[in-house]
């Protein structure tokens, strides 16, 4: 399961403009999963593409391409043996009470660019084995409510969603996926307890409007992408919650100010993202993170580098080595730097300095 889940990630991670998904790629990682499975359902039977089919669709054994059709709401006739549903790119307005009517079976539920405002709250009832639901590229305002319970992937990215309530995802337990990147959604906004239950291992809330890093999020994270938004100083006390958190985007903010020991909280942070910000000086603490790999600094307003600012002091101190650090796009003279400086860095090519240019 967690194989698949990075092989999710890897595939649409970082949302940009939309890009259609190809669901036969989720098609054939479900068939790897199930393969030792003891289901004893008629796995062979294809269905007839003319008979039930829905018009227009394509169909095979059970997934259903309903995609670049123009459709303004879901097909009737899906076949109730479907595990796949493809409705992207089509001009649907809102989900109905029974358009999902005894897919019982349903797995993968992809929506992603359409016009969709509004949900149903039973749309997804006795929909117990969908675990992908993908409602990116909509115009949702809310999460929509009763959420499939054994979902382990949601994405919303940008849709028009500025609010999130109080146990707005009670009962997934089983989440480890929530993308919400492309919202205009502030910290004001995310109500105390809105993630209340949850195990979620990636929260991905790019490109928003957040001006602080959202101190309610689930404790059992491990990546945490806030890029792109307009967040202005790090504080002590913004990742006291996440202890488990291993890679950091803080990329493309206006942050100035990382108080010293922020990081301290996350001892086993690889990755942080500090680029294109409008820090003056490598952000305190780093050299004590021993598993702390990546670290990008490149555009900035960083003038100087201390020769103990990356690497600990004591040589006996463990510390995983550097595969990439970034400092171009600043304003410190890299020939100034003394060598020792990146004396835990693995190789030449893990290091990346260049001039400053003023624009």
């Amino acid at each position: 399961m967690r194989v698949f889940l990075l092989l999710c990630l890897l595939a649409v991670g970082n949302a940009k403009p939309y890009q259609p998904i190809n669901i036969m790629d989720f098609m054939k990682n479900y068939d790897i999963m199930m393969a030792d499975s003891d289901d004893d359902d008629d796995d062979d039977d294809d269905y007839d593409d003319d008979e039930n089919c829905p018009a227009g669709c394509r169909c095979s054994p059970k997934v259903v391409q309903c995609s670049d059709l123009g459709l303004i709401s879901v097909p009737e006739k899906i076949p109730e043996d479907t595990i796949m549903i493809d409705l992207q790119n089509n001009d649907i307005t809102d989900i109905k009470e029974d358009d999902f009517k005894g897919l019982h079976k349903l797995y993968g539920l992809f929506l992603i660019n359409n016009k969709i405002s509004k949900i149903h709250p039973r749309a997804f009832r006795n929909m117990n084995n969908l675990k992908l639901l993908y409602l990116s590229y909509n115009l949702l305002t809310e999460i929509p409510a009763n959420l499939p319970p054994n979902v382990i992937e949601l994405r919303f990215h940008e849709n028009m969603i500025s609010k999130i309530q109080k146990d707005a995802f009670k009962g997934l337990r089983k989440l480890h996926v929530l993308e919400l990147g492309a919202n205009p959604l502030s910290n004001s906004g995310i109500e105390l307890r809105a993630f209340n239950g949850l195990s979620t291992l990636y929260v991905g809330m790019a490109e928003a409007k957040l001006t602080a890093v959202p101190k309610d999020l689930p404790t059992s994270i491990t990546e945490l992408s806030l890029d792109y938004n307009k967040i202005s100083k790090v504080e002590v006390e913004d990742f006291i919650r996440y202890k488990n958190l291993q890679r950091l985007g803080l990329g493309f903010n206006q942050i100035k100010f990382v108080e010293n020991g922020s990081f301290i909280s996350t001892p086993s942070i690889r990755e942080i993202h500090l680029d294109n910000n409008r820090l003056k000086k490598v952000p305190p603490g780093l050299n004590s993170l021993r598993y702390l790999q990546v670290i990008f600094l490149h555009g900035n307003k960083i003038s100087s580098v201390g020769i103990n600012d990356f690497c600990p002091i004591s040589h006996s101190a463990k510390k995983n080595l550097y595969t990439a650090i970034s400092l171009y796009a600043n304003p410190v003279k890299y020939w100034d730097i003394q060598p020792a400086t990146f004396r835990c860095v693995a190789g030449r090519r893990g290091l990346q300095l260049g001039n400053f240019r003023k624009k």
